[in-house]
């Protein structure tokens, strides 16, 4: 929806505030929590602690979900190139790139549902050897994917938000694996790199394409493939729940 000079306060006070609400809520649960890990696995167990974790991150990352799809086009259309040729297979080929690096805990499915023993697991191995935080890559390719195709100023809003989480997950990853490990992390930092592919290109790391036949990835492919088929359906469903 486009929007006169003079109503621009109007979508600033409105949804992308709201929006900016979520994510700071959402960052202080999440960040919190982990930050928290050490402590609450003695209080409640390494399952307890997982599964208050879950309790807590996964309704509001739902509400983020949902909220950022019923107001995706809010604010002002800053560009438009839905139409432009080829445009919607870049978009989708960034999005399959950027779960690749999202989901790397896949390799774990048994421990995130605790049904065995949550673990913090220190190494260096497949994405890692790429990037030491792939989930930062990962949240700013998808933002880069979906606010090139929204083009609306709530998308950018949205994404600056969640880059800017993801840029704090990146120091307070770091500060808590050398609190954990604090002999062991030090070689590990030095061996890898924020930047992706910039621990290779220096020769501080090598790549091991073999490391990436896992089954882990065939997971993440066809949750990518499910997702682009459920993608309606998860537009239609949002809308229905009517948050707004």
């Amino acid at each position: 929806m486009m929007f006169d000079h003079g109503s621009v306060w109007n979508w600033i006070a409105d949804s992308h505030l709201v929006m900016v609400a979520l994510l700071a809520g959402f960052a202080l649960a999440h960040s919190g929590l982990a930050a928290w890990r050490g402590q609450g696995e003695q209080w409640l167990g390494a399952r307890g602690y997982r599964v208050l974790f879950a309790l807590v991150s996964l309704p509001l990352a739902v509400l983020l979900v949902v909220y950022f799809i019923n107001h995706r086009y809010d604010g002002v259309q800053l560009w438009q190139v839905q139409d432009v040729p080829g445009m919607r297979s870049l978009v989708w080929v960034l999005s399959a790139i950027s779960f690749v690096f999202l989901y790397p805990a896949t390799f774990n499915l048994l421990e995130i549902a605790a049904v065995q023993k949550p673990q913090v697991h220190l190494y260096e191995t497949g994405i890692i050897r790429i990037c030491r935080h792939p989930q930062m890559v990962g949240q700013v390719i998808w933002c880069i994917a979906h606010t090139l195709w929204l083009g609306s100023s709530f998308a950018v809003v949205t994404s600056l938000g969640l880059i800017a989480h993801h840029l704090f997950g990146v120091w307070h990853g770091d500060r808590r694996w050398l609190q954990r490990y604090p002999e062991a992390f030090p070689p590990v930092k030095a061996r890898t790199s924020i930047i992706p592919f910039l621990a290779i290109w220096q020769g501080r790391q090598t790549l091991k394409p073999q490391e990436f036949l896992r089954p882990a990835y065939l997971g993440v492919a066809l949750f990518v493939w499910l997702l682009a088929w459920a993608h309606p359906y998860l537009i239609q469903g949002s809308a229905w729940l009517g948050w707004r």
